[in-house]
């Protein structure tokens, strides 16, 4: 099965081919001909499966027809990081065309994006809060959105996102097409979803929960020991990209520090640094200049980097929502992918609703050679797993800091949206 069983138009099968993409996942199997056909669309599947271009090609084939330079489809996203995602594929995937998007969030000059309105675009790709502003200023049209996409819905609600979305409702016509993904589909998104969506399908591809091809492991250890474990596993660990999630902005920004001094490639990213430095943070993670990125939930969602070969959280999250998340950022696209756990005595009950959800108890790992003082651990190591293993940790330490180039695949580091 490939992508000529859709009949896109020549130019966007083209960019299909171009990009490397050869066989459709399955979100992308059963949500394409829906929205081809015009039907309003609740997609459900985990991160990773290929939503975007789910919904983006169909798009693009609509928007072969018709008027071009004014807004035609309007994309809602919680994060300035997904509307940039979302804007490279568009520009990825209508190469070929005379198809135009624009990108609207905060953080960055609104007259320069105010100014690629005006040269017309048929596609806006938008955070909320931005998007209303120049609304309210009278620059953008909305009166004639053939298509409206909320992406990642449940992080929107999670935010507080609920009121700005309502109030966009209003500036849009009554009759679109209605096009909803998201991972998790919490009972305020199914609410809104059922004020909406008219005659709506859903597609929903598989169990939410974290992709097969990620394994999990957890790691207990006191609080104050946190840091120097992070460090000792990083020296043993052979890995491509390393995303490692914390709780606190002040903690992403002083780990990343901390890493560099090290002698690791590292970056932070959260949510007080410029759209620019983050970015610059992004890009950096992306192209290789960074191994590992220091982050907050902001990389979550919306940070598209393939070769993530494990997701580290410094910081147990506060959701078990928020822990598929952040694990969805590797595994991703049929690649395999480590999630790594630092738990601290006090996030017992959040490990054992996080297990809960993967219907698993999740492995118990010790490093080798670390010392780890009087602690006993509160979630106990079974003894047939007191040597834990992942085929990626060597007990032979590293005399020096790994650094790669872009190709990750033949080479060993300490690498780490």
């Amino acid at each position: 099965m490939n992508f000529d069983q859709f009949s896109f138009d020549p130019r966007i099968a083209a960019r299909i081919r171009a990009v490397g993409y050869t066989t459709p996942t399955t979100i992308q199997q059963q949500a394409i001909p829906k929205v081809l056909a015009g039907r309003d669309v609740m997609g459900i599947a985990q991160t990773g499966t290929g939503k975007t271009a789910a919904f983006m090609l169909p798009i693009l084939q609509r928007l072969t027809t018709g008027p071009l330079r004014r807004v035609r489809v309007l994309i809602v996203t919680p994060t300035r990081e997904l509307s940039e995602q979302i804007h490279d594929m568009t520009r990825d995937f209508s190469q070929n065309s005379k198809v135009r998007s624009v990108s609207v969030y905060g953080g960055v000059s609104k007259p320069s994006q105010v100014s690629r309105l005006r040269n017309g675009a048929e596609i806006v790709i938008a955070c909320p809060g931005r998007l209303l502003d120049i609304s309210g200023d009278g620059d953008i049209d909305l009166s004639r959105v053939e298509v409206l996409v909320l992406d990642e819905a449940d992080r929107m609600i999670d935010m507080g996102f609920l009121p700005d979305i309502r109030r966009i409702l209003k500036l849009l016509p009554a009759r679109r097409q209605n096009l909803f993904f998201a991972a998790t589909m919490p009972e305020d998104i199914r609410k809104l979803a059922g004020q909406i969506l008219q005659d709506a399908v859903t597609v929903q591809i598989g169990e939410i929960a974290p992709a097969k091809t990620v394994s999990h492991a957890l790691y207990p250890v006191p609080a104050n020991l946190k840091k120097s474990l992070l460090l000792a596993m990083l020296e043993q660990m052979s890995t491509g990209r390393v995303l490692i999630f914390t709780r606190t902005k002040h903690r992403a920004r002083n780990l990343a520090r901390d890493l560099e001094k090290g002698g690791h490639r590292a970056a932070a990213l959260q949510g007080n640094m410029s759209q620019n430095a983050r970015q610059r943070s992004i890009d950096g993670f992306r192209k290789g200049k960074y191994d590992i990125l220091a982050a907050t939930d902001v990389a979550s969602r919306g940070i598209d980097v393939p070769k993530i070969s494990h997701v580290i959280n410094f910081d147990i999250p506060n959701t078990v929502d928020d822990y598929i998340h952040r694990i969805g950022r590797t595994g991703r696209a049929r690649r395999t992918g480590e999630a790594f756990t630092l738990a601290a005595q006090a996030d017992e009950k959040m490990v054992r609703e996080i297990e809960k959800q993967l219907g698993t108890r999740i492995e118990r790992r010790r490093l080798p050679g670390f010392n780890y003082g009087e602690f006993v651990p509160e979630i106990p190591f079974p003894e047939s797993q007191s040597k834990p293993q992942s085929s990626t940790v060597s007990n032979r330490k590293r005399r020096q800091p790994r650094r790669h180039g872009r190709n990750n695949n033949h080479h060993r580091s300490k690498r780490g949206r």
